[in-house]
Formats: structure tokens, sequence, C-alpha cells
């Protein structure tokens, strides 16, 4: 009697990672689909963002960058801040942008996730107003390495449109 249970108990254990090796492998495929639709539209992901409901993917094209359905122009960023806790901690402003921004803290309300999580973001303000790119609070670096990349490359694109205008 005892063996008929451990060999059923061992048939549902083998089914249920059965079941989440199926699932894994559905989820990577759409995340894969996705991917190449997005690169048949002349997109490249920069960031894959992850969030309360999956995954934000941080895009861009020849004209824009885009944080899940939200496009930024890319002839409109003036200023871009990586935040940690709200707090700016590094920034780039564009050399065409005036230098009187008045609202160029870049800091948004604080939301206390407590001391365990520092929680990273990078703020985009263009010329129609402020995105805030929600990088996460995960542990082991991931968020802070998200945010760094997103800042990179909107940094990079910035100086390179700074030095095609002739500022």
């Amino acid at each position: 009697m005892r063996d008929l249970i451990a060999g059923l108990v061992a048939l549902g254990l083998f089914l249920f990672a059965l079941g989440l090796a199926s699932t894994l492998r559905f989820h990577r495929r759409s995340r894969e689909r996705e991917r190449r639709e997005l690169q048949g539209a002349g997109r490249t992901v920069i960031a894959e963002i992850p969030t309360k409901d999956g995954l934000t993917l941080f895009v861009a094209d020849e004209d824009h960058f885009y944080c899940g359905d939200t496009a930024i122009s890319k002839n409109d960023i003036r200023l871009v801040k990586v935040l940690i806790n709200g707090s700016p901690i590094a920034s780039y402003t564009a050399r065409r942008a005036p230098s009187d921004d008045p609202g160029s803290s870049g800091a948004f309300a604080d939301r206390p996730d407590g001391i365990a999580h520092d929680r990273w973001d990078v703020l985009v303000r263009t010329d129609a107003g402020d995105t805030l790119v929600e990088c996460g609070s995960m542990r082991e670096r991931v968020s802070q390495e998200l945010a760094r990349k997103v800042f990179d490359v909107v940094k990079a694109d910035m100086e390179n449109r700074d030095t095609l205008a002739g500022c």
C-alpha cells in the first residue's frame, strides 16, 4: 500500500513538472514571436522589464522609444535621469534643451519600499511631458542593470542627435 501511495505521489509530481515545463515553453515561444514581430517592424528590443503583469518591453525604432504602449519621440527628448528611490543619481541633458529647465530635479514622490529593495527608474523628459520607465526593485542588481541599459541607450541617442545637429 505504501508503495502505491509513493508511486501516485511520484506520478503527480511528474505531471506537475510536465505542466510547468509546457507553460514555460509556451511563454518563451510567445516572447520570441513578439520579438520577431517587433524586429520585422524595424524595432529593436532594448530591455525586458519585469512588472506585476508580466514583461514590459523597452524598444526603439528610428524615431521613437517605446515603453510598453507609450511612445517617446527621440527628437523631443530633453533630459534623461536614472532615479534610485525617486532621487537622481545620473543624468544627461541635451545641449539643444534650455538650461533654465524649471523642473530639472526629476525626482518623483518617494514610495517607500523598505530598505531591502531599492527602486530603480529612468525619467525621460520631453517637450510633451515626463515618462517614467519603472525598472523595478528586484535584488541582485537586476533592476539597476535594466535602468542603466535604458539610460545608456537614451543618452547615446541624445548625444548622437546633438552631434548631428551641430550643438
